[in-house]
């Protein structure tokens, strides 16, 4: 059989896409084994000391702390926001059936059936993406309403919860939109998709990856020994 450009979407993308998940297992894997030496683990662990100081302090600062979350808030909607108008303007370009992305200069498959599956692919990812966003939102605001009950003895183990779901629900919104990017260089051909998924993986590694001791927070207006890390806790 013949080699043709054609075949080469059949070898780099999938092999592209594969090296995107298995970089993403690895990272879930040191998550929950070795959450200090991940950059989402070291967030955790101030924000778990955050919602302790918040929820154990008397006369606790409600405003500020529902001004921490709405500022989460604002950025999970707006990034949802995102998502969807970009899904609703690819699905629009598909209707239009451009054929901007079918010249000879690109180097791979052309054929409308591999340009169908690459608009659906990419809709995929920003529909998941747009959901985990709706998701983080629906959380902090969950947070919300259990830090701002009056009088209330609402464990500070909900709250954290909330919040860490909240953020988990976050991180996977962007790995969702860090796969769409790959899947975006693919209308330029599968070489510059495979290129970008590797020099993502080496960008995420370093980005993901820490490397400093966790912060021991202290309660300020006790004697108080500090607040167990997000690793001694798991």
């Amino acid at each position: 059989m013949v080699f043709q450009k054609e075949h080469l979407d059949l070898y780099l993308v999938p092999s592209g896409l594969l090296i995107m998940f298995a970089y993403h297992l690895f990272l879930l894997q040191r998550y929950i084994k070795n959450p200090h030496t991940t950059v989402i683990g070291f967030e955790n662990n101030d924000k778990i000391a955050w919602v302790k100081k918040i929820m154990q302090t008397e006369n606790r600062d409600v405003t500020t702390a529902l001004d921490v979350l709405a500022s989460n808030n604002s950025g999970a909607t707006f990034l949802a926001t995102v998502c969807l108008t970009l899904s609703s303007l690819i699905g629009a370009w598909m209707a239009n059936s451009s054929t901007l992305f079918r010249s000879e200069l690109i180097y791979g498959d052309t054929r409308p059936v591999t340009i169908s599956i690459k608009y659906i692919s990419l809709i995929i990812f920003f529909l998941v993406a747009f959901s985990c966003f709706v998701q983080s939102s629906r959380c902090f605001i969950h947070a919300n309403y259990l830090i701002s009950i009056p009088n209330s003895e609402v464990p500070a183990s909900y709250v954290e919860l909330a919040v860490i779901r909240g953020g988990d629900f976050w991180s996977i919104g962007l790995r969702a939109l860090y796969f769409a990017i790959t899947l975006l260089l693919w209308f330029f051909g599968p070489i510059p998709m495979f290129v970008t998924s590797i020099g993502m993986v080496f960008l995420l590694y370093y980005l993901d990856t820490n490397k400093s001791p966790l912060l021991q927070h202290y309660h300020s207006s006790t004697n108080q020994p500090p607040l167990k890390s997000l690793e001694e806790m798991l």
